[in-house]
């Protein structure tokens, strides 16, 4: 055995062969790495892919709008932050890419509080109700227009989001206004139609014959029997003055010596309202009565009732107070803008909603000189005859007053919004787009009003749903003195 080419244990190898084999377990490395670089180039190949068809669904993900802001967008559904309005959904167009569908100036120039639009935000941000900020566009704030009206501006809404919030436009037209107008009355009692019924002497009362207030009650009617001394003595006066007229008589004295006390005497029952059946009664039976019967002065109902039986009363009291209903008192309201068209003798119609096929007809009989500080209205009275009763005190009404009738332009009282001390009208202007212009009124007329100045005939105004006008038109001309600042 050669001792030579043996490897004794525990020695290194042999300084020939250790470069070669370095060699290949380099060469061994570096295919290994290449492999795997491959292996991880081709993950991430696919890695990439799996992300761009991921990214399909999400472009294809339900969108909605709201009707009034489209600058509102969710991928669920609710409500706008802004007008609270359901949010709808939004039909897109999967071939067509965003890149094409958006504008050079569909770019977002900053963002807005939802709740209140002049604070603004360079970057998005929530608001500390945890509300997104909204973006705002440059086409946005570029289509605000010039505002004819300080704080509006004109906006345009297509055809399909008209529909869904209601929005109806109704024209500018000429015809007869002024010719009249209604307003609302109320059925008061004729002032000049009440009768208290009251004592001039002191008694009790013995006996009732009206018992509750609303009785009717004709003219000459038992009302009460009162016991008084004092009646009791100034009826034995007047016997006692009739009995010494007679005995003067017939001793051939002056008869004006009997006759003046007489006379005193019965001019005493008649102060206290004594009725002349009682002083006849009195005359032919020469005996006072112990008790005087009260009658009612006039026809009509009772209305108050002060008195118990056995009650005293003293000089001055009414226990009962007698109202004639036959004719009756509408006290209407007019504005003051109304008095010019006012007159006395001007006809006038009233209608009850318990008889709406029975309208009452009368005239103004007289008109108020004084305005009310808190309504600004005035009380035109209305005089009507109600022999039936049927109107009654306290009803309310639809008073309709007649007057001299003129050509001029109106439109629906619908169409205006009160903004300040201003009244504002959207007019259509076509293609969409409806402006806020600020009009003259005049008379109304029913649910038409004159317009004196802003308008022309044949122009269309917003009629219903001008109130969502009116609110994304104060937006947009928010948007756009923003726009005009640097955010």
């Amino acid at each position: 055995m050669d001792t030579n080419s043996t490897t004794a244990p525990g020695r290194n190898p042999e300084p020939g062969r250790s470069p070669i084999r370095m060699v290949w377990l380099a060469v061994l490395v570096l295919i290994v790495g290449v492999a795997l670089g491959a292996g991880g180039f081709f993950l991430l190949d696919r890695g990439g892919g799996s992300a761009a068809t991921g990214a399909a669904p999400e472009a294809n993900k339900p969108l909605y709008q709201c009707p009034m802001h489209p600058t509102i967008t969710s991928d669920h559904p609710g409500d706008c932050p802004i007008c609270g309005m359901k949010l709808v959904e939004v039909k897109q167009d999967a071939s067509v890419p965003e890149a094409a569908t958006t504008g050079a100036e569909h770019r977002i120039l900053f963002y807005r509080s939802p709740m209140d639009p002049t604070v603004t935000s360079p970057a998005p941000r929530q608001d500390e109700m945890g509300m997104d900020y909204v973006p705002v566009y440059a086409d946005e704030v570029a289509g605000g227009g010039t505002e004819s009206v300080p704080g509006l501006a004109t906006v345009t809404i297509d055809p399909a989001r008209q529909q869904l919030i209601g929005l109806r436009t109704a024209p500018v037209t000429r015809g007869d206004v002024a010719g009249s107008w209604q307003t609302i009355g109320r059925v008061q009692v004729d002032q000049t139609r009440v009768r208290k019924t009251n004592v001039k002497v002191e008694g009790y009362i013995e006996r009732l014959f009206v018992d509750f207030v609303g009785m009717p009650v004709h003219q000459g009617q038992p009302l009460f029997s009162l016991y008084s001394p004092s009646l009791v003595a100034a009826e034995n006066e007047y016997l006692l003055a009739r009995r010494t007229k007679d005995a003067l008589a017939a001793r051939g004295a002056a008869a004006d010596n009997g006759e003046a006390l007489l006379a005193a005497a019965r001019r005493k029952l008649e102060y206290w309202d004594v009725p002349t059946a009682e002083v006849e009664r009195l005359e032919q039976t020469g005996q006072p009565a112990k008790s005087l019967t009260f009658v009612s002065p006039i026809a009509g109902v009772v209305t108050a009732k002060n008195v118990v039986e056995g009650a005293r009363v003293n000089p001055g009291d009414t226990p009962f107070e007698i109202t004639d209903l036959g004719v009756v008192w509408v006290m209407a309201d007019a504005y003051e803008s109304d008095l010019p068209r006012l007159q006395v003798g001007m006809p006038a119609t009233f209608t009850v909603r318990a008889y709406a096929d029975r309208p009452f007809t009368g005239e103004i009989a007289f008109i108020d000189p004084l305005l009310d500080a808190r309504t600004r209205t005035t009380k035109v009275h209305l005089h009507l005859r109600n022999p039936d009763g049927i109107l009654k005190p306290e009803m309310f009404g639809d008073v309709v007053l007649t007057g001299t009738s003129r050509e001029g332009l109106q439109i629906p009282a619908d169409a205006v919004i009160r903004s300040g001390e201003t009244d504002v009208v959207f007019v259509a202007l076509g293609d969409g787009k409806f402006a806020p212009r600020v009009v003259q009124l005049g008379a109304r007329s029913g649910d038409q009003v004159e317009v004196t100045g802003g308008l022309d005939e044949g122009q269309d105004v917003v009629v219903r749903a001008n109130f969502l006008v009116d609110s994304e038109s104060q937006l947009r001309s928010s948007l756009a003195a923003i726009g005009g600042k640097s955010p």
